[in-house]
C-alpha cells in the first residue's frame, strides 16, 4: 500500500519542480558579432608631436679667449645691468627695452676705461678689463639700478661700471681678477646680452 502511494505522488512532486508556463529565452548573444568587452570604443584622436622650446641657457656658445660681438641692427633703449656668479662662470648682463642691438666685447690687459670726449680713465677693481660697448643705445631716460656694481668676492668678475652714456653709444667696463676666456650670447623676453667669464681651468 505505501509504494502505491509513493507512486501516486512521485507525478505530482516531479510536476511542482517543473516551472509554469513557457521558459524564457535564453539572452541572445551580441548581435553584433563581438562580447561587450571587445566592442569598438570611440575613435581616439592623437595630438601631433610638438618638440618643446629650447629652455633659456641651453646650447649655449663655447668660451673662446678672444673679443666678441653680435646683435642686430638698430637702436634700443638700456634699462637694466646686474652681475651673478656661479660654480663655473661669472656673469654679466645688460638688459634693453625691444632688443639686444649691435655690441662689441673687447679685452684689454688692464681695467682702466676712458669715456669718449676726453673724460677722465676710470679705472676699476682688478687686473684685467673687458669693454662692452653698445652703438645706438643709451640708458638717460630707462635706465634703472645701480651703474657700479663691486664685487670683490667673485672669483673673476670683480666690478661692473658704467663708463659712458652720451652720444648714443653705451660702454660698460668690466674689471676682472686676470685675463679670462668668455662667451656671449642674447636672451629674448626680455631682451638681454649676456657675458660669462670662465671660472673653471677645463
Amino acid at each position: 500500500m505505501r509504494r502505491t502511494a509513493a507512486a501516486a505522488l512521485l507525478p505530482l512532486l516531479l510536476g511542482a519542480c517543473l516551472p509554469i508556463g513557457t521558459a524564457s529565452p535564453t539572452p541572445a548573444a551580441n548581435t553584433t558579432g563581438g562580447s561587450p568587452s571587445t566592442a569598438a570604443s570611440a575613435p581616439r584622436i592623437t595630438p601631433p608631436p610638438v618638440t618643446p622650446p629650447t629652455p633659456p641657457g641651453s646650447n649655449l656658445p663655447a668660451f673662446a679667449c678672444a673679443n666678441a660681438g653680435g646683435g642686430t641692427t638698430g637702436a634700443a633703449n638700456v634699462t637694466m645691468a646686474r652681475v651673478a656668479e656661479t660654480s663655473d662662470f661669472d656673469r654679466f648682463v645688460l638688459q634693453f627695452d625691444q632688443k639686444v642691438p649691435t655690441y662689441t666685447v673687447k679685452r684689454q690687459p688692464k681695467p682702466t676705461f676712458v669715456p669718449a670726449g676726453g673724460g677722465q680713465p676710470i679705472t676699476l677693481s682688478g687686473t684685467a678689463g673687458v669693454q662692452v660697448t653698445v652703438p645706438s643705445s643709451t640708458g638717460a631716460s630707462t635706465f634703472s639700478g645701480p651703474t657700479d656694481l663691486s664685487h670683490p668676492e667673485y672669483q673673476v668678475l670683480k666690478e661692473a661700471r658704467l663708463v659712458q652714456d652720451q652720444g648714443g653709444t653705451v660702454v660698460w667696463g668690466l674689471g676682472l681678477a686676470g685675463a679670462a676666456c668668455l662667451r656671449t650670447f642674447t636672451l629674448s623676453n626680455p631682451p638681454r646680452l649676456v657675458v660669462d667669464f670662465r671660472t673653471t681651468s677645463t
